[in-house]
């Protein structure tokens, strides 16, 4: 029998790319997708995504999904006392193993290893260490399709959020920027690939500005706050 697996889904590129080789692989057989939201908004952590479009993603994957509800500004207490819950419940259910699509911060795969680690799981990276430039282009060559939901105002401008990647996309991209925006550069929302039984159907709405303070353990940093630009995607 395969090992149980849950898929760490952020709704995005890399998830979708690292979730299409497991599937290849055919090496886990995986229980649950795991999702964080903020409960407030009900929207993807980080990507800004609505629930909705989630939740179509999900059907279409085939694939049961657990939403792990946070709050709007978790303290580190709060957010590791709601992943111990959470991570207890699929634990019951025989999971053995936590898949992940993060490509090369050393930092988090680490703090992700511990983690797991002291609860008896392991984790799985099928992106790991992969050059950034092929692993683009592998996706888009295998028809996956997705769109820029959140872009970071300190790498790229308004303009970039609500694109299509595609080859010109990649072409307009800085040279500081990673082309998975691996570093948190941009976050994506996949609507279209070979793990989906058909496209996910949605509209592109408005694009806004959202400001978060900055820690003030940066006095050199003139600027007071990080600003993102999230581009809506409506549910049809």
């Amino acid at each position: 029998m395969k090992p149980k697996a849950l898929f760490n889904w952020s709704s995005g590129k890399d998830s979708a790319l690292a979730l299409y080789k497991i599937i290849q692989d055919d090496q886990y057989e995986i229980t649950t997708l795991l999702t964080s939201i903020n409960k407030e908004f009900q929207r993807i952590s980080m990507h800004g995504v609505n629930v909705s479009l989630l939740e179509q993603q999900a059907s279409l994957l085939d694939i049961p999904l657990k939403k792990m509800e946070l709050p709007k500004e978790p303290s580190m207490e709060e957010y590791q006392r709601i992943m111990n819950t959470t991570m207890a419940e699929i634990q019951a259910q025989g999971v053995t193993h936590s898949i992940f699509g993060d490509i090369f911060l050393e930092d988090l795969r680490q703090y992700r290893v511990n983690q797991l680690n002291s609860i008896g799981m392991q984790a799985v990276f099928p992106l790991w260490k992969q050059n950034t430039s092929d692993l683009i282009q592998e996706f888009l060559k295998l028809g996956f399709k997705t769109i820029v939901t959140c872009v970071n105002g300190n790498y790229l401008d308004k303009s970039f959020a609500g694109r299509i990647i595609d080859q010109q996309f990649l072409a307009d991209l800085p040279e500081n920027v990673d082309p998975c925006g691996e570093n948190g550069e941009f976050h994506t929302f996949t609507f279209d690939g070979p793990i989906f039984k058909s496209p996910v159907q949605f509209e592109i709405g408005e694009t806004v500005k959202k400001t978060y303070p900055k820690p003030k353990s940066a006095p050199e940093d003139k600027d007071e706050e990080y600003v993102f630009w999230f581009c809506d995607l409506i549910s049809k």
